[in-house]
């Protein structure tokens, strides 16, 4: 038997790591990188891409993808953007019971009931707007971190900031 992850972060893709239609500089100084994913294109920040390759790398963090793009996301996207996140285990919405009004709160329920990181982060540009995924990291207090970027931007400096500073808590 393997030991649970310290910290398991959960990832999304539209609106975190790849913006929405962004312009101007990103929150990390520089503009946008874009490209063309088959016949979808995405904008992406290098400095961003290059902290979550840090942090993935760190012992004891554990990501996994909790994104619509599902198997696409390691499969596509990291090697557009040069994120290390090939081998990250993909949550599915097709694995779901549907016992949840939002899938992917059932994808994370699931998938910490099953291998008990001793602390979580969710990133997820939608996570603000879903009452009931507020309510469950409420109920289970300081182990989890939840994080809502502006889909406009993506996931900001300070974002990274507060992820460190949980995972080092």
């Amino acid at each position: 038997m393997t030991d649970a992850p310290r910290a398991t972060v959960y990832l999304d893709v539209d609106g975190v790591l790849c913006p929405f239609g962004p312009e101007g500089f990103s929150d990390w100084g520089t503009g946008f990188e874009q490209v063309e994913i088959g016949m979808l294109g995405v904008h992406w920040a290098p400095e961003l891409v290059e902290e979550l390759n840090r942090l993935s790398a760190r012992p004891g963090v554990h990501f996994v993808w909790l994104t619509s793009w599902e198997d696409m996301a390691p499969k596509y996207l990291c090697h557009a953007i040069g994120l290390e996140g090939r081998h990250w285990p993909v949550l599915r919405y097709s694995e779901q019971k549907g016992t949840r009004e939002w899938w992917k709160l059932e994808a994370i329920q699931r998938d910490i009931s099953r291998h008990r990181p001793g602390r979580a982060v969710w990133i997820d540009d939608q996570l603000g707007f879903e009452e009931s995924a507020l309510a469950w990291m409420a109920f289970l207090g300081r182990g989890i971190l939840g994080i809502s970027p502006d889909p406009r931007r993506g996931i900001a400096r300070a974002d990274i900031l507060r992820v460190e500073a949980f995972l080092d808590g």
